[in-house]
């Protein structure tokens, strides 16, 4: 399969969440894409199912590898990493971590992605404490996933979640094993009132992969170009830092109609992949 963009950007299967999944891969690679993120997030994306077990593992595989699509990472979630739980919860957790690591590392994901902390800005606890439990379990999560040979990432900042602004997820960044990679996206720094090139000053040694997407303070759902984003001037300081990872274009925007969404994600994919 060859690309029309950049072999660097990818299209993530959360840009086409209302189809389901065999549908949104066809989409994706009609549309010249040759590698996904591949979103399993509840509630947000639900192209791998939230009950996720060895029949589902095999399903989901099955239906990208038919798709001749590469995976870069699987966008998943295994519940508020802030959290206390008892022990019942606990095994749940790690149920559903290992069915995560088994599903990215039986379609040849690079990484499993997990957030940053609870949907929420307030912490359950302190700050200082949240930020140590979030950064105790991926770690751990990084244990069990490098053992699949399968990384660990997290997106970092995350407008929405615990570590909403770039102090936060500077704070998150230096409690972090050094194996626990980070995904930064464009929209929320942006979203969060921060400067994308302020961010990468500060992490740009550990950015492992980087989402692609518009936003205005207090917006991440707007499509490439119609936000305040400087993907230009964002892009040259990832280059200057010395990234050479990927990016993926993930377009949950809520400016356009599903009949558009295709048109945008190629104008935006070559736009993107005229700047990497």
């Amino acid at each position: 399969m060859t690309s029309r963009f950049s072999t660097r950007l990818g299209c993530s299967t959360i840009s086409f969440r209302h189809q389901d999944l065999d549908r949104a891969l066809a989409t994706i690679a009609g549309l010249g894409f040759i590698e996904i993120d591949l979103g399993a997030l509840p509630g947000v994306c639900d192209h791998v199912p939230y009950v996720l077990d060895e029949a589902a593992v095999d399903a989901v595989s099955a239906t990208v590898a038919a798709s001749g699509l590469a995976v870069r990472s699987i966008n998943g979630d295994i519940g508020d990493l802030n959290a206390t739980l008892d022990a019942e919860q606990q095994r749940a957790r790690l149920r559903h971590l290992s069915m995560l690591v088994a599903l990215a590392s039986t379609t040849g994901a690079r990484a499993l992605v997990l957030p940053c902390g609870a949907p929420a800005h307030a912490p359950v606890s302190t700050l200082d404490e949240d930020l140590d439990l979030v950064a105790d379990e991926l770690t751990a999560a990084a244990h069990i996933a490098a053992g699949a040979r399968v990384e660990l990432w997290t997106e970092s900042l995350h407008f929405h979640r615990l570590c909403c602004d770039i102090d936060r997820a500077q704070a998150l960044h230096e409690r972090l094993d050094a194996r626990v990679g980070i995904v930064m996206d464009f929209s929320h720094i942006v979203a969060s009132g921060g400067d994308p090139v302020d961010y990468i000053g500060r992490i740009g040694p550990r950015i492992a992969h980087v989402h692609i997407r518009d936003a205005v303070p207090g917006n991440i759902n707007l499509s490439v170009g119609n936000g305040a984003v400087d993907f230009g001037r964002g892009l040259k300081a990832l280059a200057d830092a010395g990234y050479t990872g990927h990016f993926s274009l993930e377009l949950e925007t809520r400016d356009i109609t599903h009949d558009e969404r295709p048109a945008a994600t190629v104008a935006a994919g070559q736009l993107i992949s005229e700047l990497i």
